[in-house]
């Protein structure tokens, strides 16, 4: 659209279905490049990428191409694509329905990059339940606790 100048940064997190540690070390690389890759396809701006094994954060620059949740919608279904198609696990992939999205202004992107970029050292220390609601708290996301994670147990019976 001409004179449409947009320039939002998001971070958005969702999990594996189940919140199972499905994505291993040795194909983490592979999903998070294949994930960057259907951002710039879409127009976005990657930022920053990394999670843990049953949870992915992504900070990009958003631009006005797509709606957010059809953008999210788009890399979980291609990224499950991928892990399916490549058979990175036994069993089927599937990343959990729903994501949180957070919006920052430019002077807080590399301190959100930062700490997406150090998942690790960071929840040697805190959960991704704590985190998850920390976020939404801070950003005063209105929620029920029954609504926010499905775990093994309550995931099988899912198709």
């Amino acid at each position: 659209m001409a004179d449409t100048y947009i320039q939002v940064y998001i971070q958005a997190v969702f999990a594996v279905r189940g919140r199972e540690s499905l994505i291993s070390s040795r194909h983490k690389d592979e999903i998070f490049k294949y994930i960057a890759g259907t951002l710039k396809e879409n127009g976005q701006k990657l930022m920053a990428i990394n999670g843990m094994p049953d949870h992915v954060h992504i900070l990009f620059g958003m631009s006005g191409t797509i709606a957010l949740s059809d953008l999210i919608k788009e890399i979980k279904a291609s990224s499950s694509r991928l892990i399916n198609d490549k058979k990175c696990l036994r069993g089927h992939f599937n990343w959990q329905a729903g994501f949180g999205a957070f919006s920052y202004s430019r002077s807080q992107v590399p301190r959100v990059a930062a700490y997406i970029e150090n998942q690790e050292r960071h929840h040697a220390r805190r959960s991704f339940r704590d985190e998850y609601t920390t976020l939404l708290k801070r950003f005063e996301v209105e929620y029920d606790p029954k609504y926010l994670f499905e775990f093994m147990d309550n995931a099988r019976g899912h198709s």
